[in-house]
């Protein structure tokens, strides 16, 4: 049986941590004399994103941590792939449906990080609404899909890691459809955790604040070129993947993403949003 991750988003930010440290970790795993640990590294490590001179940039980064580092590195695996909405998951589902017919004795999903998404700044009113709906094919319907579609290769020991973000949990003004966006991935989540429990499937929704990426010149379509106050991705990244290992529903590394969290409960949904729209304006070209 071919054991492999699959992390989507994995061109820049948070998705190259992800793919490196969990390659790592696996190469870890493989030198464990516990076989139920053993049998937690992979073979592959699949990368997934639309830029593929990116992606071999990340496999790149990954060889040479494995030359660095030595062990049993799962070999990296390429798959630039627009999986955005039904078809983009659909796609993938094909390449695991495929990959499953010809592997002596099918595939085994260790590790599947749903990474991939992106956010609008701006008045809702005044975003390109088009744009509002490709977020939600990418953030929403195609997480949902490809979590659906790896769910049959997954067993006992599997993890899944959401990517949603301190945004979910509370309306924001100027940000309305990401934090929804991300306010879905949350509940979904946490539904599914439940749900896969019994199955000895953990799930973690990663809930950061600002962290150091692309996020915010994305956003912006420019105007803001970097996150403000953004924390490092490493340390994000490190501390999810131990909450994950650990089967833990929440991931948030810093503190004051906790605090806020944990306040956001006695804020009222209308006045949260009303505050951040007021008080929290996000510019974009």
């Amino acid at each position: 049986m071919k054991k492999i991750i699959i992390v989507t988003g994995a061109s820049s930010g948070m998705g190259v941590s992800f793919a490196s440290q969990l390659a790592q970790e696996s190469a870890d795993f493989s030198k464990s004399y516990d076989p139920r640990t053993k049998d937690l590294a992979s073979d592959e490590i699949w990368i997934v994103a639309r830029r593929s001179d990116r992606l071999e940039e990340t496999k790149r980064r990954i060889e040479s941590e494995a030359e660095k580092n030595g062990g049993q590195y799962p070999t990296v695996r390429c798959v630039p792939l627009d999986i955005s909405g039904k078809n983009g998951a659909n796609e993938l589902k094909n390449l695991l449906d495929a990959e499953n017919s010809k592997a002596d004795g099918g595939i085994r999903i260790n590790v599947l990080v749903n990474n991939a998404g992106f956010g609008t700044y701006g008045e809702f009113a005044d975003t390109d609404t088009n744009r509002e709906m490709e977020m939600v094919d990418l953030d929403c319907t195609s997480l949902t899909g490809i979590t659906g579609f790896s769910l049959p290769y997954m067993g006992r020991g599997g993890r899944i890691i959401n990517t949603a973000s301190l945004a979910s949990f509370m309306p924001l003004g100027n940000f309305a459809v990401y934090g929804a966006c991300k306010a879905y991935v949350l509940s979904f989540s946490v539904a599914i955790a439940a749900e896969l429990k019994p199955k000895g499937i953990s799930v973690t929704a990663l809930c950061p604040g600002p962290v150091s990426t692309e996020f915010a010149n994305v956003a912006s379509r420019g105007a803001r070129p970097k996150v403000r106050h953004g924390k490092d991705p490493e340390k994000t990244v490190e501390h999810c993947i131990k909450k994950s290992r650990k089967g833990k529903l929440y991931s948030m590394w810093a503190f004051k993403w906790k605090f806020k969290a944990a306040a956001s409960r006695f804020i009222g949904r209308y006045a949260g949003a009303w505050f951040t729209f007021k008080y929290c304006k996000r510019p974009s070209n």
